[in-house]
């Protein structure tokens, strides 16, 4: 691969996620401390992604695949998205920033499939094998998450800004405008322009038994993440872990989702397979969830974020490359948009709400009852690697 080439679809992969890592691991202790939010409040602010994910996806990859350049649509969504950030940082009251954040979310949603979609184009047009070069390029994304959280934690010991969080709303804006720039000098992605409307031809796929039971444990699987994104930061703290440390510690995850998509992830899909793969990533996150209820000791909560950053790695990029397979080259876009509206839309909407409900149950004068909140995952997470097991066919 040339290095220009490299370096561009590397650019846009390490800033795709540099936005979403500045705020998404710790927003929630903003909106649960500072603000003084219920859980079901904090659940609608995270769910906002979600429910984009639902909608904007599909549209953007339809627009891809069709009609737009690929480049053209993500520089103008994040330079959109950023204003958006800018806006919600200053937001005290649940309203305006549910909104303001579902706006961003619209524009920041359309993003998510066309990144991973101008990949696979790209290397496509280069006669390059996908399997082999991707997981060089899909490294850069834990790598931006794992660096913006140092970044965010040195930034709040030198300012002292981590009580009120607002800082990490205000770093995404940043992040986005450096985006939406650089997407201007991406390389010329454009659509297909085939007679078929891809979205109909990728979503045709759900009449398999074997692709749909594959779309609907990722999306409850992936909906199982929101536990994590809304329950850590806090979780973490009510531990006894410093507020400042706090997204030192869950960067971690980042740091060894970057090694595991470097050294494992070609090895293990084309090695065990792509079943395989998934329930590994799967019982990583079972693990993790089994290491809250728990709750003791800190070092061991603060080495378990490993374990998500594992998950990810061989439970949602792993099926996003397996999308990618099952696609044709006229609904590369449509495919990935797929995948990611099944995952980071609708999964992770219901499990927004799902997380939300629980968080407030196990609520007793304003405590967390965290080992009875991370038993739920925890169990859900079980039914499906061995539903999972016993009917995927691979």
């Amino acid at each position: 691969m040339e290095w220009k080439l490299y370096f561009a679809l590397s650019f846009a992969m390490f800033m795709e996620f540099a936005i979403w890592g500045a705020w998404a691991p710790v927003l929630a202790a903003r909106l649960l401390g500072p603000l003084k939010m219920s859980g079901k409040q904090t659940g609608w602010i995270y769910a906002t992604l979600p429910l984009a994910c639902i909608i904007s996806p599909l549209v953007a990859g339809q627009l891809a695949d069709k009609y737009v350049n690929t480049e053209s649509i993500l520089a103008v969504a994040h330079l959109i998205g950023a204003v958006l950030l800018f806006l919600a940082a200053r937001q005290t009251k649940f309203k305006n920033l549910l909104g303001l954040m579902l706006l961003f979310s619209l524009c920041y949603a359309a993003t998510l499939p066309l990144v991973n979609a101008m990949m696979f184009s790209q290397l496509a047009r280069n006669n390059l094998d996908a399997s082999a070069y991707s997981p060089k390029i899909f490294l850069w994304a834990p790598v931006a998450w794992a660096l913006v959280g140092y970044f965010l934690t040195g930034w709040r010991w030198k300012f002292k800004t981590g009580e009120e969080g607002r800082d990490c709303l205000y770093l995404a804006a940043i992040l986005a405008v450096i985006m939406g720039i650089g997407c201007f000098f991406m390389p010329n992605t454009p659509p297909a322009k085939t007679g078929v409307a891809p979205i109909a031809d990728a979503m045709s796929m759900l009449g398999e038994p074997n692709f749909l039971i594959f779309i609907v444990i990722s999306m409850v699987v992936a909906g199982l993440m929101q536990f994590y994104f809304l329950g850590t930061a806090q979780f973490m703290q009510n531990m006894g872990i410093a507020s400042k440390n706090v997204p030192a510690s869950m960067a971690i995850a980042q740091a060894v989702q970057a090694i595991a998509t470097f050294f494992a992830l070609a090895y293990l899909t084309t090695q065990i397979g792509y079943k395989w793969t998934l329930i590994v990533g799967a019982a990583c996150w079972l693990l993790m969830y089994i290491i809250y209820v728990k709750g003791k000791p800190l070092w061991l909560i603060v080495v378990s974020q490993s374990l998500h950053g594992l998950a990810y790695v061989l439970f949602i990029i792993a099926g996003q490359m397996l999308a990618n397979e099952l696609a044709s080259e006229a609904t590369v876009s449509s495919m990935q948009a797929l995948i990611m509206a099944a995952q980071t839309g609708l999964g992770m909407f219901l499990g927004t709400q799902f997380a939300g409900i629980v968080m407030d149950k196990f609520r007793k004068e304003e405590q967390f009852q965290w080992n009875k909140i991370f038993m739920v995952p925890g169990a859900v997470a079980l039914v499906c690697i061995l539903v999972f097991i016993i009917f995927f066919k691979g």
